[in-house]
């Protein structure tokens, strides 16, 4: 599907000069960039599932308490 965006210059610039060192077409530089920001932003998706599903508190009930111990320890403490 062909489509127009409106670029800053110098984005554009930036961008042609990139495709042109990496052998690629504009298009082909675009779409991989597009490709990798949208991969990179479905990593949320991934997290509200497992928070639906661990944040049910019933979730773990048929584990074993030290699998439930280690999967709590197994997740990097983070600042939310």
């Amino acid at each position: 599907m062909k489509t127009a965006i409106s670029l800053p210059d110098d984005l554009f610039d930036a961008a042609q000069r990139a495709a042109q060192r990496l052998g690629l077409t504009r298009s082909e530089l675009f779409r991989r960039a597009l490709t990798t920001f949208l991969e990179r932003h479905d990593d949320r998706l991934v997290t509200e599932a497992l928070n639906r599903v661990y944040g049910n508190e019933d979730a773990g009930a048929g584990l074993h308490r030290d699998v439930q111990r280690m999967q709590a320890l197994s997740i990097p403490p983070d600042d939310w």
